[in-house]
């Protein structure tokens, strides 16, 4: 279905923040500077990565934030077990309209971390790579069809960045990939694959099959030709081992897990040598005391493990921390695994790997909650003297870890449970042979921390266990997304671990989300003091996060509708703070 509405860059870019300097869209085309050479398309390419962060609409959409105005029981096990509650204040008011899974009506495209941001930079985002294709299309063209190989890698970074742009903005906008046939009657996103040179223009919005099509195309079209000759720092930008772990994710989630493992083997190799050099190095935390430290620690682009890093415009870290939504109670709990008799460490109710990292800020005083140190703000400073500037996000788009994650995933749905478990215990088991050697010799061989086995997963994550992160069975894939999605129930021990690890791994990150899309995982907010239920059922509309009001003003078709109708302070913890008392 065609619908007519304003240019998505003309409506909304006018719309939205104007932090940085102008962008050659704001100019009319008579008017920018000519994109006629390799060099400028390769500077031009610097500015196509999205600036928007999905991390808050997305953990505020999942079950990873609680309502600190609802009652709920402490996080610490030790505390005792009454209920309690907060009156903090929300950071926005479209935060309570999201938590309620509602539209964020009182959001606007100037919003930091608003759908209208996200909305408007990835399709910003989207017009760039547009723009350096036709350029580079017009070269290859003067140059009689010859193209350079620096030519050839910014071609395919386009593709690359236009492709994830899109993955982000239908993972977001609209209902998770369920199969090529189902997924047909599901409302996608435009894809948008042409230079946009006239100020209104009509956009199919089509069908999530539909864009996973033309994701895959451009993703192929970059996988073939990517290489890093283009910069010093690869890691910035799109580079070979970043473009396989996009790959991977992508084929995650359209559940192709030989695919998924393909490109997983590609970064991670077939042996653990090569596993271990890519896995996060918690040695690099041992001089770390500040929130500060520990972060410029997780970002810096020189770990193996980081595969790429985008600067992102986000108050991220001061939304998530003191707060009406914040991590803290049952769900923090979940995330960090929480737990005084834990069958994989002890004496601490968080396991070690999250104290040698920072990844549990928190206040002895309140239970405010926890923070990342992953997500700390960077600043940058317009003026210093007036202290004014504009708040920075690291977001660690592909990591080591996390893609080894994925592919334990795709062991497990092909049966490969071995091999699937395997991958889970390096995950853990390789994390602590990563330790400095004091933390090494303080947690493991202290007895803090265990390394994991097959029978022991199998045993601490069988069945319904009582515990978080844990089912019974998982045959709510076949009801809540395809009939084709059988997980049966022999992968279920494997496949709460894997839940367990990746909600740890990606905490604060976003992806909490997305897994709960694509596997149909119902779950419930408990809002106010009155401890309302708002359930949110695997095959919800309201997965589907509501594209801007401004949009659907202009003429666009809400996501929720049938395809018819188309700085804050740093805390630094104590280690004895996590001690079980």
């Amino acid at each position: 279905m065609k619908i007519k509405y304003l240019s998505i860059f003309a409506a909304l870019v006018a719309l939205s923040f104007s932090s940085c300097s102008e962008s050659f869209l704001d100019h009319a085309p008579d008017e920018r500077t000519e994109i006629d050479t390799e060099d400028k398309i390769i500077k031009l390419l610097n500015s196509a990565y999205p600036g928007a962060n999905y991390s808050w609409i997305a953990e505020l959409s999942s079950d990873n934030l609680i309502d600190n105005q609802a009652p709920h029981l402490p996080t610490k096990p030790w505390e005792k077990q009454v209920e309690t509650h907060y009156n903090w204040s929300s950071y926005d008011r479209w935060d309570d309209q999201l938590f309620r899974f509602e539209p964020a009506s009182m959001a606007t495209y100037g919003d930091y971390d608003s759908p209208g941001m996200l909305w408007s930079d990835y399709y910003s985002s989207i017009a760039i790579c547009n723009s350096a294709l036709d350029a580079a299309e017009k070269v290859i063209a003067e140059n009689h069809g010859e193209v350079s190989e620096k030519l050839k890698a910014a071609m395919a970074e386009a593709h690359l960045v236009r492709a994830y742009s899109h993955f982000g903005l239908v993972n977001m906008f609209a209902q998770a990939y369920k199969d090529e046939e189902a997924s047909k009657k599901d409302i996608g996103v435009p894809y948008v694959t042409v230079l946009e040179d006239v100020v209104q223009k009509e956009y199919n919005r089509l069908n999530v099959s539909e864009v996973y099509r033309l994701i895959q195309e451009d993703l192929e079209k970059g996988l073939k030709d990517i290489s890093e000759i283009n910069y010093k720092v690869p890691k910035w930008h799109f580079n070979v081992n970043a473009a396989h772990a996009f790959a991977a994710r992508f084929y995650l989630y359209k559940r192709e897990w030989a695919k998924v493992i393909e490109h997983a083997n590609a970064v991670l190799g077939t042996d653990n040598n090569t596993l271990m050099n890519m896995m996060m190095d918690y040695s690099i935390f041992t001089e770390c005391s500040t929130g500060d430290d520990y972060s410029n620690a997780w970002q810096d682009p020189q770990l193996n493990n980081n595969l790429m890093l985008l600067v992102t415009n986000s108050l991220l870290e001061r939304r998530c921390f003191g707060y009406r939504y914040s991590c803290a109670g049952p769900s923090a709990r979940d995330i960090f695994m929480i737990s005084s008799n834990h069958d994989f460490w002890k004496s601490y109710y968080v396991c070690p790997i999250a104290l040698v990292s920072g990844m549990c800020f928190g206040s002895s005083t309140h239970d405010y909650g926890y923070i990342n140190s992953k997500i700390f703000e960077q600043f940058e400073y317009s003026d210093k003297i007036a202290r004014i500037g504009y708040p920075h996000i690291i977001l660690r788009a592909f990591t080591a870890n996390e893609l080894l994650l994925e592919r334990a995933e795709a062991y497990i749905m092909l049966g490969q449970y071995d091999a699937g478990c395997s991958d889970l215990c390096a995950y853990w088991n390789n994390s602590i042979d990563k330790f400095s050697e004091a933390d090494y010799k303080q947690y493991f061989e202290g007895g803090y921390i265990l390394k994991i086995t097959k029978p022991m997963i199998e045993k601490y994550y069988a069945g319904n266990t009582g515990h978080g992160n844990c089912f019974e069975n998982w045959d709510f894939t076949q009801t809540n997304i395809s009939s084709s999605y059988v997980i049966p129930h022999e992968a279920t021990p494997y496949m709460n671990c894997l839940n367990a690890f990746r909600r740890f791994e990606t905490m604060f990150e976003g992806l909490r989300f997305f897994d709960l899309k694509r596997w149909g995982v119902n779950y419930t907010h408990t809002v106010g003091l009155y401890k309302e239920q708002i359930e949110l059922a695997g095959n919800d509309v309201r997965r589907a996060i509501e594209v801007p009001w401004e949009t659907i003003s202009a003429g666009m078709a809400s996501s929720r509708g049938p395809i018819e109708a188309a700085n804050s302070n740093r805390l630094v913890f104590n280690e004895e703070d996590f001690r079980i008392k």
